[in-house]
């Protein structure tokens, strides 16, 4: 190829001249390049005989262990790089497969360099055969794993951490929770209390909650009620309705009165943006006469019903039609209801944890209906028999009670002569 004086190019006068100029300097450079690609490649490179001694290493290797090519070649085995671990995972494992096999791929070693360090690698191995099939030697591929074995240390590191909080979060949601519940239900004279709370995820504070305490002339308060979502702004909301209804209940005990201050305070706290609402039910006891029965009535806004297990064996619905969520409207209606409690009847409060749990994978509920069909099964009944049988009924649900579910129930013991029939 000759240069023209204006800067052109004469490519000659035919094909052949033109193939033969420019595959020329290509191929030359191809040639000298075969060993140095060999060599210094952006892997390590070696060749084993059968027995497992090194016969050929590339540079790249030497240079990541430290080692000269006299050193390796001829005098050590494969085997000698590795760790105490990697040399009995090569014995057991690594020498099998690739003998049943002819190939291994992706094996993370360790090396051991001339120094004493380690360098983490990537082994894959294959048998060179002849044409007869007969193997001659072991080609491996050895892969620097030195920066993917920092990222699983600090992916490793990052998980540990992320366990750690998450079990700091469990503990401060436990906490927090415990204190939004009586720690213990007071005892009332002639009536038999019980109550359970099942948590349905340990990362994040439910908004259920429920209380019973005196007030004034032998009486006795209780409610339960839950609050719109979950987290801490769920359980600012639960603090809030937990201490206004005792509060409430102090200053006049009357339910719909309690239910009605409980519904001005959150509606005058949460009506922006981010409003915050809870179904409830509050109930106010009075013994009635010498015979040991209590009157209950029930104050309910937008709350599932209570449910009454009588002493014959029937069950049924207190329903409240009408009830309105506490703390949406600036005046919720509040529905009312009284009903005696004779011995050996058991009241029933709940959140709708229960009722709203997926029984199977089709996204069933469990429901009203199977609720009052456990109810009429149970009775007549305890409180502590209710609340057992309901939080093994929970538990048997699973992980199909997605949401938070608090009982409570309260019963009038039968006399001890009848027990005793």
């Amino acid at each position: 190829m000759t240069f023209q004086p204006n800067g052109g190019h004469d490519r000659g006068t035919g094909p052949e001249d033109d193939s033969g100029d420019e595959s020329e300097p290509w191929s030359s450079l191809l040639e000298d390049s075969a060993e140095d690609l060999y060599e210094h490649a952006p892997c390590g490179y070696l060749s084993t005989l059968l027995d497992g001694r090194i016969a050929k290493v590339n540079k790249t290797l030497l240079d990541w262990l430290g080692y000269r090519r006299d050193e390796l070649v001829g005098r050590m085995r494969f085997s000698d790089l590795l760790t105490v671990g990697g040399k009995l995972y090569h014995e057991t494992h690594f020498a099998p497969l690739l003998a049943m096999q002819g190939e291994v791929r992706g094996i993370a070693l360790e090396l051991k360099a001339a120094d004493g360090s380690r360098l983490p690698v990537l082994v894959t191995s294959a048998v060179k055969t002849g044409e007869d099939g007969r193997p001659l030697l072991i080609r491996t591929t050895v892969v620097d794993a030195r920066d993917r074995r920092a990222y699983e240390v600090e992916l490793l590191r990052a998980r540990q951490e992320a366990d750690r909080e998450r079990d700091r979060l469990k503990i401060l949601a436990t906490t927090l929770q415990r204190t939004l519940l009586p720690p213990v239900l007071d005892d009332v004279p002639g009536l038999d209390v019980a109550a359970h709370y099942h948590v349905a995820s340990l990362d994040e504070v439910g908004g259920d909650f429920y209380d019973l305490f005196p007030l004034a002339h032998g009486t006795w308060g209780l409610f339960l009620g839950d609050v719109c979502g979950k987290g801490a702004a769920a359980a600012a909301v639960t603090s809030l309705a937990r201490y206004t209804l005792r509060a409430a209940a102090v200053y006049d005990p009357d339910p719909a009165v309690v239910l009605g201050n409980l519904n001005t305070v959150l509606n005058h706290e949460y009506h922006g943006t981010d409003p915050r609402f809870c179904t409830v039910i509050f109930g106010l006891l009075t013994p009635v006469g010498a015979e040991g029965a209590f009157r209950i009535t029930l104050a309910s806004g937008g709350h599932p019903p209570a449910l009454l297990m009588r002493a014959d064996g029937s069950a049924d619905y207190l329903h409240t039609p009408g009830g309105q969520l506490v703390g949406v409207l600036p005046d919720a209606h509040i529905a009312t209801t009284t009903v005696r409690l004779d011995p050996g009847d058991t009241l029933l409060l709940y959140t709708d944890g229960l009722t709203e749990a997926h029984t199977d994978q089709s996204g069933g509920r469990y429901g009203d209906e199977a609720l009052m069909d456990f109810a009429r099964r149970l009775s007549p009944t305890t409180a502590s028999d209710t609340v057992q049988a309901l939080s093994d009924l929970l538990d048997t649900l699973g992980t199909g009670v997605d949401d938070d579910t608090a009982v409570l129930a309260i019963n009038v013991p039968r006399p001890p002569s009848e027990e005793q029939q």
